[in-house]
């Protein structure tokens, strides 16, 4: 083998051991799996606080008009509300 060859030689050794480092580097570390969000974090802090405040007027919706003696539309009133405060109160 002439010279020229063994340096070559010597060089694609010396390439396929730095790609080994390079694997076992990437091996060593772990990967991290990147979670691909559907919705946005504020746009479910967004929903959670409308459906939190949609099943609170439905509940009291239905407690008063279903389940009490009054209309479905009282609700909505502020002296529905003062009076059940004062109640509640006891004034």
């Amino acid at each position: 083998m002439s010279e020229k060859e063994l340096l070559q030689e010597k060089a694609t050794r010396e390439s396929v051991k730095a790609e080994k480092k390079e694997k076992q580097k990437d091996k060593s570390k772990p990967s991290r799996w990147v979670r691909v969000r559907m919705l946005p974090i504020w746009l479910r802090i967004l929903l959670f606080i409308l459906l939190l405040a949609g099943s609170l007027i439905l509940g009291a919706v239905i407690g008063f008009a279903g389940i009490g003696d009054g209309q479905a539309a009282d609700v909505f009133k502020a002296e529905t509300w003062q009076h059940i405060i004062d109640i509640v109160v006891k004034k």
